[in-house]
């Protein structure tokens, strides 16, 4: 009987254990429901929605003339919702084939049948975001929109097009590491200098989770949208920049070079109108934008520094250019280091004019070394009056630091004084260099170098920048003007003779030095790399630009400034001049008979060739392209091929009626016309993003 009644008290606990239980889960469920549920239901609203940036459409980057120098391209995300609330089973099925074989025809990926295969897995897996293609192109967007299936629309297609942008530049790698561009997350050049500017401000679309964990947005309506960044207005010019590639280009491959730069500024506003950084990537062959030589690398400039050694001199009184110094037999000794000449050979007792021409490093050291030796200070002093220990502090990061050494400081020795004359012991970079030229060019005022002239937003200037003086006057205008005598000399007389020509006047200064190694000292292996380089103006007696070339590891006999750079300087001012950029002091006789032989801005290649055989031109060279532009100096022919961009409106100033026709509607533009002859103007500015089906309008003479 105990042993029941246990049995019976063991079941009655146990049943009203799982009647509390039951009354307990019961009062949870109804709590959660009425009193915590719109926390929870707030909570899985969140887990399955979610904002999701969405990037500005960033500012375009323009040459000074209005051309595009980088710009965003649309690109698409084509997805597709495979959910059978969209479509139908019937609509699917009736599509599938023709719609995989249209993909694979447009994209050329996959197959037809791994394209079926792949969107009926997704149709089984009722998959809502099922990705096609990235990166797909307005064009091919514009074609898939009328495919099987996607013709019908979005909402009975499943169609689903994500818009997005890609950096693009028009010139391609045209001054590429200048404009800039984004390396892992971080924009260099103008790029980065800018990007408060160009970047906009993001926007943001509401985002739902699908079963297949992915992110698909709820309709256009849930969107915050971005506003667009604002555009640069660079002061680049296209034709000058192309001249300065070109001309560096090809030396540096004459002469198997490691890297060069080149660099043209104009003189009275310090706007960069070229620069040009070239690097063998030995792995192609191939020379590329691949680090900014002329901003960031800083080294012994060598002989280009020996005019602000003399212009410290001249500043203080302490010699005239026409006093004599005794250049030896090419050698000399300052303690325990022997000075050498280039040349090797001594000229005796020379002018110091004449010792700048033929860049003699014992004659200039001398001079300084006798200037300054009981004060070396004040030569130091002087160097620094010309600003030349400072950066320039110019808006693209990277800039290399000047060094300028103080007669106190560490590293400080007996024969600094002598070797900083001749351009060691010191350092700049190729645009510091160029900027105390082009100070001396005009006229001892010193101008930042200027990269940007207006920002932009939606065509409107919204800040217009002025050129920056860094200095009024470096020197004494006769200082100046004995500097100017000097670089002239060193062109008509000296180590830079090769390049004077009659047309037009040119001053500058060449210079070669030796590079130091990373181990320290000059030589590698038993060998001395050099670079070679040029600096100084033109026209020299009404100076319009300053230019510097700096060619990096020439290989070969020759690795001088005077045989290596100065070449290229007289290559990108003869076409500056040709092309009529600027005008020179006197119009010279190849310029009067120049007139004679018409240039063209734009005409066609075959059209062109017959008429200069007709007028028997000489034709410098040739080019593949079938439009042209022609250069003329005397009775000699330059063609240049003009490139049409694609997306980009081309130019056609300068066509005939049949020719500009050709170009622009094979661009996707209308055209309309008035008046007959040559075209005079065009509504659309050349370089500005084409809308397919645009009407243009053109003016013809």
């Amino acid at each position: 009987m105990e042993q029941k009644n246990d049995i019976l008290w063991r079941m009655r606990l146990v049943y009203f254990s799982m009647v509390l239980l039951g009354l307990l889960i019961m009062g949870k469920v109804i709590y959660i429901q009425f009193v915590e549920g719109d926390y929870w239901r707030e909570r899985d609203r969140l887990v399955t929605l979610r904002d999701v940036r969405v990037d500005a459409n960033r500012g375009d980057i323009y040459a000074d003339d209005g051309r595009l120098l980088a710009t965003n391209i649309p690109v698409y995300e084509i997805r597709m919702d495979m959910s059978r609330e969209v479509t139908s089973d019937e609509v699917f099925n009736a599509n599938i084939d023709a719609l995989a074989v249209s993909l694979s025809r447009l994209f050329g990926d996959r197959s037809p049948a791994r394209y079926k295969a792949d969107l009926s897995q997704a149709r089984s897996n009722q998959h809502r975001y099922y990705l096609i293609k990235r990166n797909v192109s307005h064009e091919e967007l514009l074609q898939l929109q009328q495919f099987p299936l996607f013709h019908l629309g979005r909402f009975r297609s499943g169609l689903i097009v994500v818009q997005g942008t890609r950096r693009q530049m028009p010139y391609k790698t045209l001054a590429a590491r200048t404009i800039g561009y984004n390396r892992e997350g971080i924009y260099v050049g103008l790029e980065g200098a800018y990007q408060e500017y160009l970047q906009g401000t993001e926007g943001k679309q509401l985002m739902q989770r699908t079963s297949g964990n992915s992110w698909m947005p709820i309709s256009d309506h849930n969107v915050i949208h971005p506003k667009n960044g604002k555009d640069l207005v660079t002061t680049i010019n296209i034709q000058i920049q192309d001249i300065t590639e070109k001309a560096l280009l090809r030396q540096l491959h004459q002469r198997q070079a490691l890297a060069g730069t080149a660099v043209v500024m104009e003189v009275s506003t310090g706007k960069i109108k070229a620069i040009s950084n070239l690097l063998l990537n030995r792995s192609t062959g191939r020379y590329e934008e691949a680090y900014n030589f002329a901003i960031g690398h800083s080294s012994e400039p060598g002989s280009t520094f020996k005019l602000a050694g003399l212009m410290a001199g001249l500043e203080d009184g302490l010699f005239s250019i026409e006093d004599s110094t005794d250049t030896r037999n090419g050698r000399t000794t300052y303690y325990d280091r022997v000075m050498r000449d280039a040349s090797n050979e001594g000229r005796g007792v020379i002018t110091i004019r004449e010792a700048f021409e033929v860049s003699s490093n014992v004659g200039i050291s001398q001079v300084i070394y006798d200037a300054y030796k009981n004060q070396p200070q004040r030569f130091v002093d002087r160097l620094k009056q010309m600003h030349l220990h400072r950066p320039l502090d110019i808006e693209i990061s990277g800039e290399g630091q000047p060094i300028i050494r103080d007669a106190g400081d560490p590293g400080w020795s007996r024969v600094s004084l002598p070797w900083m004359s001749i351009g060691y012991e010191v350092s700049l970079t190729p645009l510091q260099t160029l900027t105390l030229y082009n100070a001396v060019a005009n006229n001892g005022t010193m101008v930042k170098p200027m990269f940007v002239s207006e920002i932009r937003q939606a065509g409107r200037t919204i800040n217009q920048f002025s050129p920056t003086v860094i200095d009024r006057r470096i020197a004494k205008p006769s200082t100046i003007d004995k500097a100017r005598e000097l670089l002239i000399g060193v062109v008509e007389n000296g180590t830079a003779k090769n390049i004077h020509t009659s047309a037009y006047s040119i001053a500058g200064k060449t210079g070669t030095a030796q590079i130091t190694q990373e181990t320290g000292g000059y030589q590698l292996q038993g060998k001395t790399r050099y670079q070679a380089s040029f600096v100084g103006y033109f026209p020299a007696n009404n100076p319009a630009y300053s230019c510097i070339v700096v060619i990096y590891e020439p290989t070969g006999w020759s690795y001088t400034g005077g045989q290596v750079a100065a070449p290229v300087f007289r290559e990108i001012a003869d076409k500056i001049y040709a092309a009529r950029l600027f005008t020179p002091e006197k119009p010279p006789r190849e310029h009067l008979i120049a007139r004679s032989v018409p240039s063209f801005r734009n005409a066609y290649h075959e059209d062109m060739k017959t008429i200069y055989a007709e007028l028997h031109a000489h034709l410098i060279n040739d080019v593949a392209g079938n439009y042209v532009r022609s250069i003329v100096q005397a009775d000699t022919v330059e063609l240049q091929e003009r490139e049409f961009v694609e997306n980009l409106v081309p130019e056609v100033v300068g066509m005939g009626l049949r020719d500009a026709m050709f170009v622009l509607e094979n661009a996707g533009l209308k055209v309309r016309f008035t008046g007959r002859g040559t075209v005079q103007r065009q509504s659309i500015r050349p370089g500005t993003r084409i809308n397919p089906g645009s009407v243009i309008h053109i003016e013809l003479s």
